[in-house]
């Protein structure tokens, strides 16, 4: 295997060891426009999506009709649930444009795999991808790939959630998944293999994860699942990691959409209302939600529900992060547009405000009611009341073309941190660069103590009863975290959820000591 740094024989190693060794071009306003149909808008600029000063409007007209996600087709025996999954390449219409793209099971995005708690899920998972020599910008041979099942509390060692696990073109790999500890709600899952993440992720490789609610007053609603992801084309591929400015910076693309259609339009009955569940499955792009002439009430984030409805005007979603949303329909007919609006994720850089899908308000009115509570059992911890094992904090950091972790690059040496089981850990998570960056750990959520520079937009859910597995850390700021460390041992991983920043060095190792019961 051709590739730089770290050798995945010496990760492995590594993991048996218990440690291992002690900017893109972004499309302008116009371009995005032109490309998603819609009118030019205000300034474009090259860097962040929009202008200095003016991200511009982007608004597509009305698409086709919202559909979900197709549902995996599953095989139960009792509380075992067997699927399917294969990567390979797809022909995809992006936008009426054929492209070849990577997909699971030949769909855009991954098919929903819906299980229950306590489930043991098998997956036979087989990597079609083609094989070839031929290694990508950082050296890595293409086409090697895995499976992380992002935000679920599973077992980070084979055959569960193994992130280092190498499957190469033509192999088959049998994963199980003993969901025994996991919280119902909304998760995803995508590549994990390092080096390749960014890529195969930007050519489609996500598909929702969810576990079934056993809150009554949650089962009311109409669900849906909303798959936010963006991409641009070359020819009839996705556009290549080909720079350091690719990486740097994180890749941004000219075509945005809802489950793989531009502005798709959903309809909702007056006064209906339909729950929400929307996942950043962007490689860097940022969402700043808003529904015109609707509050968004957030009753879950990053699988886990809250005790009560949030009311939001806006929410703000880093890539990688999950929210599930209430949306009662106004009492008048009408189209209203769900938004992203402009946001500036680099300093002085704003992308432009983007309508994502269409709201169409039709249809007799019905009596519906945003419910007053929703899970008792989501509190917030009191860390002065619990043993806190170790506090440490640690520096996200960016330069020569590599991301650090406390000054350590992944493919040289590294940063690594042990962590005892059945204990409490306080993380200060801090930016060090002039760009946001999603904060992901694996295996364990942690509940926010404190945000240091965030937007407004952002949820504070430093008052929440809120588990979150990834986090913003606003560009020269920080995040206080509580972590457990329960359930499960083995070695596992945080990095920064801009995959070409975890791909050229931002990511750590953290190993999970003591006995599982």
């Amino acid at each position: 295997m051709n590739k730089k740094g770290l050798d995945r024989r010496d990760f492995l190693k590594a993991l048996s060891l218990g440690v291992a060794g002690g900017y893109i071009y972004l499309s302008t306003g116009a371009a995005l426009a032109q490309r998603m149909g819609g009118g030019g808008g205000m300034g474009g600029g090259g860097m962040g999506g929009g202008g200095m000063g003016g991200g511009g409007i982007i608004d597509p007209p009305p698409g086709a009709a919202f559909k979900d996600p197709v549902l995996m087709p599953v095989v139960r025996n009792g509380n075992v649930v067997d699927v399917n999954l294969a990567p390979r390449i797809s022909q995809i219409n992006v936008n009426g444009v054929p492209a070849n793209l990577m997909t699971y099971n030949g769909y855009f995005p991954g098919p929903t795999i819906q299980v229950k708690r306590g489930d043991i899920l098998r997956v036979n998972f087989t990597n079609n991808l083609p094989y070839t020599t031929e290694a990508n910008y950082l050296g890595f041979q293409k086409n090697f790939t895995n499976l992380h099942t992002h935000g679920w509390h599973v077992s980070p060692k084979e055959p569960a959630d193994a992130a280092h696990l190498s499957i190469a073109p033509g192999q088959t790999y049998n994963y199980e998944y003993n969901l025994a500890s996991q919280d119902t709600g909304f998760c995803f899952y995508h590549p994990h293999y390092h080096g390749l993440v960014a890529e195969q992720f930007w050519a489609g490789l996500a598909g929702a994860l969810v576990t079934e609610d056993e809150i009554p007053v949650l089962q009311n609603y109409e669900t849906h699942i909303l798959v936010l992801k963006d991409i641009a084309l070359s020819g009839a591929a996705p556009a290549p990691h080909s720079s350091n400015m690719d990486y740097m910076r994180g890749k941004e693309g000219d075509t945005i959409m809802v489950n793989g259609s531009v502005n798709p339009v959903i309809t909702c009955k007056p006064g209906q209302v339909q729950r929400w569940r929307i996942v950043n499955a962007s490689n860097a792009r940022f969402y700043k939600l808003s529904l015109s002439g609707h509050s968004l009430y957030l009753v879950g984030t990053d699988g886990h529900l809250l005790d009560k409805p949030h009311a939001r005007s806006q929410i703000l979603l880093s890539p990688g992060e999950r929210v599930d949303v209430l949306v009662k329909a106004a009492a008048k007919t009408g189209s209203y547009k769900f938004l992203s609006l402009s946001y500036s994720r680099m300093g002085m850089m704003s992308s432009p405000q983007i309508t994502l899908m269409t709201l169409n308000v039709q249809g007799s009115k019905v009596t519906n009611s945003i419910p007053a509570a929703i899970d008792p059992a989501a509190v917030r911890l009191n860390p002065g009341s619990l043993m806190i094992s170790q506090q440490r904090t640690m520096a996200l950091g960016m330069g020569m073309g590599r991301g650090y972790i406390n000054g350590q690059d992944f493919d040289v040496n590294p940063y690594t941190i042990m962590s005892d089981l059945d204990t409490y850990e306080i993380w200060t998570v801090t930016n060090q660069t002039n760009m946001d960056h999603p904060f992901h750990q694996h295996v364990n959520a942690a509940q926010v103590l404190a945000v240091s520079g965030a937007d407004s937009s952002y949820p504070a859910y430093a008052g929440m009863p809120a588990w979150k597995d990834t986090v913003l850390v606003p560009k020269g700021g920080s995040v206080t975290l509580l972590v457990p460390v329960k359930d499960y041992t083995g070695m596992t991983m945080f990095h920064c959820h801009i995959l070409e920043h975890e791909d050229i060095g931002m990511m750590g190792m953290w190993h999970l000591m003591g006995m599982e019961m």
